[in-house]
Formats: structure tokens, C-alpha cells, sequence
């Protein structure tokens, strides 16, 4: 008797025990990504298109480079892939590395391999950088839009950000002595409508100072609004009318498709933001005493970024593809760096005699951009709650 009764004690203990997780969270999110098949195939894609673009800097970079993209052998134009180069007819210094044209060559001789190569460390580059300053533009807006969005915005503050805006296209126009003074003269009247104490509305003053501290409307509209004007712009003719007016360069192109495609990530973020401000660890954090910087960065960010990389890595393959049409048009990289939009576009004119100059960069644009999606696809399933397993 004795014995049965400690047996459903030790039973009753034993329940009443706190269990630990069955898996980690990394463990969850594993084994939720590997049911989905083809979020698998795009990240191993992923990886094997990052090892490569990787390779083709190393192979392709340098001024004695192992596999040289821009040698020209005029009298190996326009050869099929797999072909063997003719020997007695190229240097030694126009002998491929590989002994072999893998891709073929081009109308002017050049390795498509090698072009192919750089390309891809182009496309790479073009793609984390441009989607790295749109998440960056857009987290600030959206996490100002969010957290800060009830404040309301008065005139003043509008005129010093016109007069910060007039200084900055005066600096550009290299009018450097009158734009320095207004961009200074901006600064410190930000910081001292801002920082500065102030009289309240409800003080008396001059008309003047008055009718500059009216409020006009809050930061969150401000800030909306303005999403909502650039996205009634077309992003791909709005970039390609920047790049028209500026200098040909790599640097321009990442900067201009970065500063027009950041709206997503800034409306993802203001969305959880407006979610997470009204939770329970925020209030506590608040009455704690906690700074708003300190709440932001340290308690809300890692909880808003889940929709923020689901949004980024398909921005990668869309900054991809925005890069490839612009070089596709002349308006992209410029020579003597290679892309796949500028090989497809010099394929174009022998796409009867050499249709390998169109399919090997239309082919591998198209697995990169589609392995992006599919990884970008998975990983908005497996952050989904929804879709968690339950306990």
C-alpha cells in the first residue's frame, strides 16, 4: 500500500515538473525550412552562386589576373563552348588558363567563363550593397514612423530641414562658402528646436514665433506620405533617369537602386512597431526608466527584423535583376568591367551565329534571381507563427 502510494507521488512530482523544450528555436526553424523543398534548392543555390562569385574575384581581379576577362583574341571570335583555342595562333599570354573555353568566346575573342566570373562578383556586390542601404533607410524611417509617429511636427522644423536641404544642393553645385553657412545655420537650428528648451505653445510671443511653432501635422504622417509618393514613381524608369544624369560607376548604380527601393522595409518595420510599442516588456522597459534609443535598438529591433529579411532577400534578387536591365541598355557597369546584363546585350546581335552569348546569362540570371525568391518565399513560411508547431 505504502509502495503504491509514493509511486503515484513520485508520478505526480514527475508531472508537475517543468519540461524542458523539445527544440531550440534554431533547431524549429531548421526543421521547419528543410520541409519546404524548395527553399532548400534556393538556399543551396544561394551559396554555391556566393562560392562563385567569390572565385571570379579572385580569378578575375588584379592587373595579372589567372583568368583575364578582357583579352582579346579577335582570331578566336565567336567560338562554341567547350571548344579547344588554336595554339598556334594566340601568345602565351592569350593561351586561357583553362586550356579550354568553357562558355565560349565572345565577337571580340574575349573568355565568356571569365566574363561570366566577374559578372557574377558584379552582381553579388550590386545586390547585398544596394539592399543593405534600402534596409538601412528603411528601418530608420519606419522605426521613427512607428515609435515616434504620434509627435507632431511644427513649421519650424520644416524650414530647418528646407534651409539643411537648399545648403546640401548648394554643396553639390559646388556653391561650397554660401551652402556651408546654410547647412550650419540648419544644424543648429535643428538641435535647438529639438534639444533646446523652448517656450510652449501656450506662452505668449511674437507672431512670428508663434506661427512657427504651430503644428501642422505628426511624424508618422510625414513620414507616410512621403512612402507613398515614392511609390507612385516607376522604380526602374526613376533609376534609369538618374543614372542618365550621372557618371557611369558601379558605386552610383548600388547608391541609386538602394535610395529607391527602401519603402517596403520602411512600412514592414513602422507595421511592427506599431505592434510591439503597446506590449507588456516595452511598458515595463519604459517605467523602468529605460532610455528610448535603449528600447528601440535593444527590445524592438530583433523582434521586428523577421519580415525585414524575408523582404531583403528578395530585394537582393530584385536589385539583381534591376542591375542586369540596366546594363542590358548601356546604362549599367561600365567596360571594361563585365556583367551578365552587358554579355546578354552583346549576345543579342549573333543571336543566330553565337546563341550561347545569350543563353548561359539569361539562363544563370534567371536561376539566381528565382533561387532568391524561392529562399525569400521559405523564409516568410518559416517565420510565420502561424505556421510554428504548437507545443
Amino acid at each position: 500500500m505504502t509502495t503504491a502510494m509514493e509511486q503515484t507521488i513520485e508520478q505526480k512530482m514527475m508531472l508537475e515538473e517543468p519540461t524542458a523544450p523539445k527544440q531550440t528555436r534554431r533547431q524549429e526553424f531548421w526543421s521547419l525550412l528543410k520541409k519546404n523543398r524548395m527553399a532548400i534548392w534556393g538556399l543551396a543555390t544561394f551559396v554555391i552562386f556566393f562560392f562563385v562569385a567569390i572565385s571570379g574575384l579572385l580569378l578575375t581581379a588584379g592587373t595579372h589576373p589567372i583568368l583575364d576577362p578582357s583579352t582579346v583574341r579577335l582570331q578566336e571570335k565567336l567560338r562554341p563552348p567547350m571548344a579547344r583555342p588554336n595554339l598556334e595562333s594566340l601568345t602565351a599570354a592569350e593561351i586561357p588558363a583553362t586550356r579550354i573555353y568553357l562558355f565560349g568566346t565572345d565577337d571580340l575573342g574575349r573568355d565568356v567563363f571569365a566574363r561570366m566570373l566577374q559578372g557574377a562578383w558584379v552582381s553579388l556586390t550590386v545586390g547585398f550593397v544596394a539592399v543593405g542601404i534600402s534596409v538601412l533607410i528603411g528601418i530608420i524611417l519606419g522605426g521613427v514612423a512607428g515609435y515616434f509617429g504620434e509627435g507632431q511636427i511644427r513649421i519650424e522644423h520644416l524650414a530647418a530641414v528646407g534651409l539643411l536641404v537648399a545648403g546640401s544642393g548648394l554643396l553639390i553645385s559646388r556653391i561650397y562658402s554660401l551652402g556651408t553657412v546654410a547647412v550650419a545655420a540648419a544644424g543648429f537650428w535643428l538641435f535647438f528646436i529639438t534639444v533646446g528648451k523652448r517656450k510652449t505653445d501656450n506662452q505668449r510671443g511674437f507672431a512670428g514665433a508663434v506661427l512657427l511653432r504651430r503644428k501642422v501635422l505628426s511624424v508618422d504622417t510625414l513620414i507616410m506620405r512621403f512612402v507613398d509618393i515614392m511609390l507612385c514613381f516607376p522604380s526602374f524608369f526613376l533609376i534609369l533617369t538618374v543614372i542618365a544624369i550621372l557618371p557611369a560607376s558601379i558605386y552610383n548604380i548600388m547608391i541609386v537602386i538602394g535610395l529607391t527601393s527602401w519603402m517596403v522595409s520602411a512600412r514592414l518595420v513602422r507595421a511592427e512597431f506599431l505592434s510591439l510599442r503597446e506590449q507588456d516588456f516595452v511598458a515595463a522597459a519604459r517605467v523602468l526608466g529605460v532610455g528610448s534609443l535603449r528600447i528601440i535598438f535593444r527590445h524592438m529591433m530583433p523582434n521586428a527584423m523577421g519580415p525585414v529579411l524575408v523582404s531583403a532577400t528578395i530585394g537582393i534578387a530584385s536589385a539583381i535583376l534591376t542591375e542586369a536591365g540596366l546594363s542590358f541598355l548601356g546604362f549599367g557597369v561600365p567596360p571594361p568591367h563585365a556583367t551578365w546584363g552587358n554579355i546578354l546585350s552583346d549576345g543579342r546581335r549573333f543571336i543566330f551565329d553565337a546563341p550561347w552569348l545569350t543563353f548561359i546569362p539569361g539562363v544563370a540570371i534567371l536561376i539566381v534571381v528565382l533561387a532568391f525568391n524561392l529562399f525569400g518565399e521559405g523564409l516568410r513560411d518559416v517565420m510565420n507563427p502561424r505556421l510554428r508547431e504548437k507545443p
